[in-house]
């Protein structure tokens, strides 16, 4: 096996799509028979929920894997979906910045961790909604970051901080770091906001933003009280088929990359 390509799902701003993203997003992979393993690095635990992993199945977690207590193997849990591994998450999460903060390789714990992985090709890392530690090193281990943007009013206000972000790592700790594409979610083609907001993005970012939309819709909500992705818990639903197409754009640029 070759080193995996490791994302991080990353946008500072919470609600946006980050973790809906994530999931589906490594359900799509890993039904085209791509081993993926996604890490949930947000203290709010929502990937590991919508993966199906209840809180009394999270005995190790991120937490720990960052902590240099175990190593990933140990920590690596199955999904409800075929060939989608998780690294769970705990609110314990939540005093990384101030535990790891005394570290001098603190930016570089998630890099370490990662560093000998063979057994995937892709690992999602699921961002906390803030520029944080956690984020910092999700980033720093990461070989590309894919930034999903609510099309609403103030989304592209926030999406500079973490392109500045962004920048800085790549200036610093990791210089190969790259901006694989923004991805709009939550877009109601009937609101001319979320039109406006699709024309402001393609204008500003150009061929960064995807082409597929994913829209505003009630399975894609539904999904994780299931402890599923949309894909599988209503595969004709609207959301389903905007992220099997997400999957597949997706796909199609790291060929290009490659």
């Amino acid at each position: 096996m070759t080193k995996p390509t490791i994302i991080a799902i990353a946008n500072q701003k919470g609600g946006v799509g980050k973790t809906t993203t994530a999931v589906n997003l490594g359900a799509g992979l890993a039904a085209r028979g791509l081993k993926t393993l996604i890490i949930d690095l947000d203290p709010q635990g929502n990937a590991s929920t919508g993966v199906g992993c209840s809180v009394r199945g999270r005995e190790l977690t991120s937490y720990d894997l960052l902590a240099g207590r175990i190593t990933l193997p140990e920590v690596v849990i199955d999904t409800n979906i075929d060939g989608l591994k998780l690294v769970p998450s705990t609110p314990d999460l939540s005093s990384a910045d101030i535990d790891f903060s005394a570290l001098p390789n603190r930016i570089r714990l998630m890099k370490a961790a990662l560093s000998a992985e063979q057994d995937y090709k892709y690992i999602l890392i699921d961002c906390p909604p803030a520029l944080g530690l956690l984020t910092v090193n999700a980033l720093v281990a990461a070989d590309t970051v894919l930034v999903p943007l609510q099309a609403e009013f103030y989304a592209l206000e926030g999406l500079s901080q973490l392109l500045m972000t962004v920048r800085e790592v790549r200036q610093g700790a990791n210089p190969d770091l790259r901006v694989d594409g923004v991805v709009l979610t939550m877009y109601d083609g009937r609101n001319n906001l979320s039109q406006q907001v699709e024309a402001d993005a393609r204008a500003t970012l150009g061929e960064l933003v995807y082409t597929t939309i994913i829209p505003r819709n009630v399975r894609i909500s539904e999904a994780p009280s299931h402890g599923l992705p949309v894909t599988i818990y209503d595969p004709a639903s609207a959301g389903s088929r905007a992220y099997n197409a997400l999957t597949g754009e997706f796909l199609d640029r790291q060929k290009e990359i490659a």
